[in-house]
């Protein structure tokens, strides 16, 4: 089976749009999502529509652990729109009802594919909002794998990485919406559990299209554009 890992979407439609027809072309036949649907950008409800056609797995990530907070309480909006742009004012408003089972997923999830068992998490197996960057110590990297899990797969850096700790294979697929390491373009991983591989993509998109928007609705947040487009 072909399976499509993606990770911190961000509500970046276009990404999401070239990573599915990416994967489409690819023959991939379920997707696996670690966290960060929604936050920074615009297409929430795009975004959670396209995926709703897609058989997949999906648990929340620290921005869907932010929409709850201002769902809950509208006063945490303001500190949440000063750091991250208005991208969870956008969620909290445009996505209705798809609200309630978009935050009843679950932190971490155990699947069994093709025999082998595999732990979908956002940041660490133990920690929503732990990062695990690419240079993480050795200690940190024998934590992620000591769930038994043959894969552990994790986001929230928004960088690509894949190690291989004993037994267990543990890899961050990169961001679909937002990618940190300087080289523009949606991230995401194809995982062929019949032919035992593991590929990271990265495809390209209309960037433009978003850095216009986040000229428009969070001129005051020059990172939101900058981030996609530096190299």
């Amino acid at each position: 089976m072909k399976i499509g890992v993606l990770a911190d979407i961000h509500a970046n439609l276009p990404a999401l749009q070239a990573t599915l027809s990416a994967a489409r072309t690819a023959g991939v036949e379920r997707l696996l999502i670690a966290g960060d649907l929604v936050g920074y950008y615009y297409w929430p409800a795009e975004c959670f529509d396209l995926l709703a056609g897609w058989p997949h797995d999906m648990v929340v990530g620290n921005h869907e652990e932010m929409l709850r907070a201002v769902v809950d309480d509208v006063s945490a909006l303001p500190p949440i729109r000063l750091r991250y742009g208005s991208g969870i004012n956008v969620a909290r408003e445009t996505l209705g009802a798809r609200i309630a089972p978009l935050l009843a997923r679950p932190s971490t999830t155990r699947l069994t594919i093709d025999g082998r068992e595999v732990l979908l998490c956002h940041g660490s197996p133990s920690d929503t909002d732990q990062y695990v960057y690419p240079d993480a110590p050795e200690s940190v990297r024998r934590e992620m794998a000591v769930t038994g899990a043959e894969f552990v797969f994790f986001g929230h850096t928004h960088y690509p990485v894949q190690w291989q700790t004993g037994y267990t294979v543990v890899a961050n697929p990169g961001s679909v919406g937002q990618p940190r390491d300087r080289r523009p373009g949606a991230q995401w991983l194809l995982w062929d559990t019949t032919a035992a591989t593991m590929v990271h993509r990265r495809e390209p998109y209309d960037i433009d299209r978003v850095v216009r928007e986040c000229a428009a609705r969070d001129p005051g947040n020059p990172y939101l554009a900058a981030v996609l487009t530096r190299s």
